[in-house]
């Protein structure tokens, strides 16, 4: 679950982690009066889910809080497009204003999770202000990594250990340590998944400060911090996500695919998705329904997919297991009949009432092209592609 950075920003200043001054704004009214606590002179931030702001003008710096007000007025209600969002972007509804600072250096801090050694890692860099996934690209001798204990957390030596590698003046190694010690306790004890400050600051008058920052909260621990999930904005969120979390289904949209695919399990819907890019199409969405999904699940999953306008073919890969081929088919069976779709569908349904399941698909009138195994799925998909841009 992602948040705001202002948000974000009353987590820092819990945990104790400077940043600059400011407060967030619904209207250009607050902007302008924020603006004039601050004295005049801000930076203006469009509060969307997105990186990038600065490129697309979501990030101002003005000098006065009249131009505060104006550049809340242009930001406010209206769509913020960034290479990160999809189609005309979302919709701006707050601003952040905060005081200008004179930086003299930048840089990149962050800690998420090590899948490999399963434990937190914290990457640092000098690099500040950049996208951390194109330092990786570009520069990797430039990112500075240390690893946290999941008994322990991360050794105050550690910290230090960061700090000196960065380059830090001598006076400023404490504070710099200390900022990083912070930031991995609040990663921990929020059971966040990612934690980002980006960029942490360097000013001129020697302060350490958190300009901008991003957290994540892993939706699986939400149980344990009921409190966050009042901190979550459906309008940020994807409406076809949206819809799939309601109804308990693992849902990614991806921008460009044409495939649509419903599979249960995370390894099988990886395969299926490799699959699709062996046919020389892109899947529109990762969907894993789960190995315990319901027949109304199944049908919203179905609904969901037909239901994108960029799905030109639908590829079903089911093992039955828990969920039983025969149950998923008439989930599929409900919902096609319901709203009517004439997308090309190819399907692979093995295990429990594999060959009922098959049945009940023939008899929707789907025109179900079936396989007999994975490797066949290349082949049907590129003949359905080309069955639907025949339409």
């Amino acid at each position: 679950m992602k948040i705001h950075e202002y948000q974000a920003k009353r987590f820092l200043e819990e945990y104790g982690i400077p940043a600059p001054a400011g407060d967030v704004a619904s209207t250009p009214e607050e902007a302008l009066r924020i603006s004039e606590a601050l004295g005049g002179g801000a930076v203006v931030k469009a509060q969307v889910h997105a990186g990038g702001r600065g490129r697309a003008g979501g990030i101002r710096l003005v000098d006065s809080a009249e131009e505060a007000g104006r550049a809340a007025a242009d930001m406010l209600g209206r769509p913020l497009a960034t290479e990160q969002t999809a189609g005309t972007g979302v919709v701006v509804r707050a601003v952040l204003v905060v005081e200008r600072v004179d930086v003299a250096q930048e840089f990149y801090l962050g800690i998420t999770m090590d899948a490999d050694q399963g434990v937190p890692v914290v990457m640092a860099s000098t690099e500040g202000g950049v996208e951390i996934e194109q330092v990786a690209e570009d520069a990797p001798e430039k990112i500075v990594r240390v690893h946290g204990d999941p008994l322990l957390g991360l050794s105050p030596y550690r910290a230090r250990d960061l700090a000196y590698a960065l380059g830090s003046p001598p006076p400023l190694v404490r504070p710099m340590a200390d900022i990083t010690s912070r930031l991995y306790r609040l990663y921990t004890e929020k059971d966040c998944s990612l934690a980002e400050i980006n960029p942490l600051v360097i000013t001129a008058d020697e302060r350490v400060l958190a300009l901008d920052a991003k957290l994540s909260f892993e939706d699986d621990a939400l149980f344990r911090h009921p409190e966050l999930r009042d901190l979550a904005d459906p309008t940020q969120e994807d409406e076809f996500e949206l819809r799939a979390g309601k109804a308990g289904l693992s849902y990614v949209k991806l921008e460009g695919g044409r495939v649509g695919c419903m599979v249960n399990g995370a390894g099988l819907a990886m395969a299926t998705m490799d699959m699709t890019a062996t046919a020389g199409a892109s899947p529109a969405n990762f969907l894993d329904v789960g190995g315990g999904a319901g027949e109304e699940q199944i049908a919203e999953a179905f609904r969901i997919i037909v239901s994108d306008p960029q799905v030109s073919v639908i590829f079903i890969n089911l093992f039955g297991g828990i969920l039983r081929c025969d149950s998923a088919a008439r989930g599929v069976a409900a919902a096609a009949a319901e709203i009517g779709t004439r997308l090309p569908v190819v399907a692979l349904l093995r295990g429990t009432n594999a060959e009922e399941g098959r049945r009940i698909l023939a008899d929707a009138g789907l025109g179900v092209q079936f396989l007999d195994n994975l490797s066949q799925a290349p082949q049907a998909l590129t003949e359905a592609l080309r069955e639907a841009e025949s339409q």
